[in-house]
């Protein structure tokens, strides 16, 4: 029988795993924290019984995959819930704007804007599964929806900057400008504009959905699935080098690209090796999980029953902390991405006692202290927070890094998304997920089409691994 090895169990690894057992490969994956899951782990931070979830909290573009189609982890377990808002963008003196599931109810809500937030998201939205299923491959490649990439190319290769002059009010600025700095990008360089399009169309399409239970239940449900095809997951082993492992025909590494020339050891081919040494970073983030009691009282009334709220006060503003990011400089006020996954999922709070997870944007490999920024912040668009806090707890980026090793400096998309990086990720290649290693394959989010719980960069890396195989 045809033996696999998986380093990482994030979800990629666990994707990639499930993957290859479902094609009768023997497979085992190794984790070296005693929890799998790798960004998809939830744990009590700050009181017990409270649910936090340690990196992603939000999924839209996990529910419908070429993955998600081949394997139903919702029959193992996983469940997904909704809330009211998707995300919402406060201003000062309780202004702001917000995204519903509904095109027309968010452009309704838009005012002036309203025509050209529909005449942007309406025919996106329609076309959304088949832009999706472009983009979430690598992105040189064949298409088999043409006009509807080339309307999604439209907006995703242009400066977010730019697509902002549609937009005449402040509100929808912002609120175009907070889902664009997802990217972790100066909001004014090419491409930046491309995850923003993807994210407020899922909003849309898919809304922003959560896992009930945490992100935990996702990496649990794979688990599960990889279980019942014979395939098994051991915590607590560290590989320091895959000539320690043995024999295996397959080996899948959910790593950094450093980190998979470190564990390959001079074993690449020298091109390879050093394309994953240079592989590029961006900034981090910087992590505080709150429980609040009574939740965060926003003067922004939507902000209180959206699942997302980003912090960053006007377009200029968050174009102006994003390129102090890039810089390396941090921000008097950042831009913050807060998750209030209880308002879906319930069962995650104590009583009147809420988890909220939010973290701030810093450069990399950031070694202060960002939490009084972060809580300012919040109490800008939220009088009165401080006194709600009943606890919390930090994960500077330097813990968020030696945590996980897949996020170098903090960088917790696993890699900068420079334009070069967006279409050749981890390399210049047109076989990104092989290592330049026989029988050896790149799973992470390092690889295509990028960051996100999806799994869909292990899948693909999986399939490669197949077809070169034979099977």
């Amino acid at each position: 029988m045809t033996k696999a090895v998986v380093v990482g169990s994030g979800p990629n690894g666990l994707a990639a795993a499930v993957t290859l057992a479902d094609a009768g490969v023997d497979v085992t994956v190794l984790e070296a924290s005693d929890v799998p899951g790798g960004g998809t782990r939830t744990v009590e931070a700050t009181l017990p019984g409270l649910l936090h979830d340690e990196c992603s909290g939000f999924h839209p573009l996990a529910l419908d995959t070429a993955f998600t189609r081949r394997f139903d982890l919702t029959a193992h377990g996983l469940e997904w819930a909704w809330p009211e808002v998707q995300y919402a963008h406060p201003l000062d003196a309780g202004r702001g704007a917000a995204v519903w599931r509904s095109v027309g109810e968010t452009a309704t809500a838009l005012g002036s804007d309203a025509r050209s937030y529909t005449r942007m998201f309406g025919p996106l939205t329609r076309l959304f599964d088949d832009i999706s299923t472009e983009f979430l491959q690598p992105v040189v490649h064949a298409p088999r929806h043409p006009l509807a990439l080339g309307r999604f190319g439209l907006y995703a290769t242009a400066p977010a900057t730019w697509v902002a002059r549609r937009f005449g009010t402040e509100e929808a600025r912002a609120l175009w400008g907070g889902v664009a700095a997802h990217a972790f990008r100066p909001l004014g360089s090419p491409m930046s504009s491309a995850i923003g399009t993807a994210l407020g169309t899922a909003a849309h399409r898919f809304g922003w959905p959560v896992a009930v239970g945490g992100s935990a239940s996702i990496a649990a449900a794979m688990i599960a699935l990889l279980e019942a095809h014979g395939g098994r997951v051991d915590t607590g082993v560290e590989v320091a080098s895959m000539a320690e492992l043995g024999e295996y025909d397959l080996r899948m590494l959910d790593t950094s690209p450093a980190g998979a020339a470190a564990l390959l050891n001079g074993t690449q081919r020298p091109g390879v090796a050093r394309a994953y040494r240079r592989f590029r970073h961006g900034p981090a983030a910087y992590q505080v999980a709150f429980a609040v009691e009574g939740g965060i009282p926003w003067a922004y009334d939507p902000a209180s029953r959206a699942g997302t709220v980003h912090l960053s006060g006007s377009l200029e503003e968050t174009v102006e902390a994003e390129r102090a990011v890039w810089r390396g400089h941090v921000p008097d006020r950042p831009f913050v991405l807060l998750g209030q996954q209880y308002l879906a999922d319930p069962s995650r709070s104590v009583g009147d006692v809420h988890p909220v997870d939010c973290y701030a944007h810093v450069p990399l490999g950031y070694d202060g202290d960002a939490t009084e920024r972060i809580v300012a912040q919040i109490e800008r668009f939220a009088p009165g927070f401080r006194d709600r806090i009943v606890a919390s707890a930090v994960r500077p980026s330097q813990r968020i890094a030696a945590d996980n090793r897949n996020f170098t400096g903090g960088d917790i998309l696993t890699g900068a998304n420079t334009p070069r990086q967006l279409v050749f990720r981890p390399r210049m290649t047109l076989h990104p997920y092989d290592a330049g290693a026989p029988g050896t394959y790149l799973c992470s989010a390092a690889t295509p089409p990028g960051a996100g719980a999806h799994g869909m960069a292990g899948h693909l890396a999986a399939r490669r691994a197949l077809t070169v195989l034979g099977r």
